[in-house]
């Protein structure tokens, strides 16, 4: 069942992103954006649950890693957008 939800929350990441590429309005991206950042978060979260149940035993740093670099790059491309948009 965790994968499952770790599935879900890292495809709507990207389906976030890819939404907010089309975004009709400067508010429209910031919205898909903060939601995939919150996706992003989401799927930390799932990746330190199996990491702590030892579910499925495998070294989970590097994905832990990576899904930090990605919440990095989302959470400064909405506040960048932000501060644009306020301007």
């Amino acid at each position: 069942m965790l994968s499952k939800q770790l599935l879900r929350s890292g495809t709507s990441i990207g389906a976030n992103v890819e939404e907010a590429n089309a975004a009709q309005t400067k508010k429209d991206f910031i919205t898909k954006m903060s939601i995939a950042s919150k996706e992003a978060r989401e799927s930390k979260y799932w990746l330190r649950l199996l990491d702590k149940s030892e579910l499925v035993k495998m070294d989970y740093s590097i994905p832990l890693e990576k899904i930090n670099h990605i919440i990095n790059i989302l959470t400064k491309i909405v506040k960048t957008s932000q501060e644009s948009l306020s301007k």
